[in-house]
């Protein structure tokens, strides 16, 4: 469920020993309030530019855009939580370890290019950030012991981009082997009939206005699966699936993985033939998905899934 209008939440799973979190902030409700605005810095492209040899000017390179910081001024009150002032200054110091226990962020911050989630309402639009938290700075303040503090915290999103709360998934069934003329016995009159009439390539339609990323799932039974974007990109794979088993292409900048059944890496069945995983994104607009592959029983699909991704909330 995506939080509140001009809340934030802050969230990440388990591991191990080591607790997640999920802790709701930015509105007076949440104990936790924003003093000012949030505050995003994108950082500085990293250009290609290099200077033309012996003549004036330079010649324009490739550009990389890096991450931004999301920086919160965030008031942690609980005056109204107790009648004394010890009570108070109690309930504060608790609501800044929670918080901070939240940002301290141990679970994500020990597996490589595991992120946390940083979501938000703002204008009516459920967006999320991929990153993890960083800086983490209570300020030393006499009005602590009267049940208030003031925190400086930031969030260092993987690429900047905002994508939507709300994930998208489509359904794609196997596309049949093409066939020519008609097969008896015949009936009359001429009906069409069966599954095959009724299984066509998956149309899509991508919101927000940048490229973003599917996560495509594989169902068998099926051998040398074929995913097909018409007009765009097509990966194969050099495996069979039996009933029941699954392979996942995870091209997110911070999984890049191809797992069969969620564990065993088959990156390797890739054919030479498929693009790179940064390149395998779904431009916004309409777009066709199809899968091929070998499948005697009819019952191999994929499903597609993704999130609208935008340049700013």
């Amino acid at each position: 469920m995506s939080p509140a209008e001009g809340e934030w939440t802050l969230s990440y799973g388990a591991n191990g020993l080591l607790p997640g979190a999920k802790i709701t902030f930015g509105t007076w409700r949440t104990g936790h309030y924003l003093l000012e605005p949030v505050d995003i810095v994108y950082t500085d492209t990293d250009t290609g530019d290099v200077q033309m040899p012996r003549q004036d000017g330079i010649r324009l390179g490739l550009d990389y855009r890096g991450s931004a910081t999301l920086t919160f001024e965030i008031g942690v009150d609980s005056v109204d939580e107790a009648d004394t002032r010890l009570g108070r200054h109690g309930a504060v110091l608790e609501r800044v370890s929670t918080l901070a226990q939240a940002w301290d962020a141990e679970a994500v911050r020990s597996r490589t290019a595991a992120p946390a989630v940083l979501s938000t309402t703002q204008g009516g639009r459920a967006r999320r950030f991929y990153g993890r938290p960083r800086r983490f700075a209570p300020a030393a303040s006499r009005l602590t012991r009267q049940g208030y503090t003031p925190v400086v915290a930031t969030f260092v999103s993987v690429d900047g981009i905002a994508y939507d709360d709300t994930e998208q998934v489509g359904r794609v069934d196997l596309m049949p082997a093409p066939h020519r003329g008609l097969v008896g016995p015949l009936t009359t009159p001429l009906t069409m009939a069966g599954t095959a009439s009724s299984r066509t390539p998956g149309a899509m339609v991508v919101g927000g206005n940048r490229p973003t990323w599917p996560v495509i799932t594989i169902w068998g039974p099926i051998s040398q699966p074929v995913v097909d974007v018409i007009g765009r990109w097509t990966l194969g794979l050099n495996l069979s699936l039996g009933p029941g088993e699954y392979v996942t292409i995870d091209p997110r900048p911070w999984a890049r993985t191809v797992l069969r059944n969620g564990g065993a890496s088959v990156a390797g069945a890739l054919y030479r033939g498929a693009p790179l995983m940064p390149q395998m994104r779904l431009a916004p607009g309409p777009l066709t998905v199809v899968l091929r592959g070998n499948d005697d029983t009819g019952t191999a699909h994929m499903t597609v899934a993704w999130r609208n991704a935008f340049s700013y909330l």
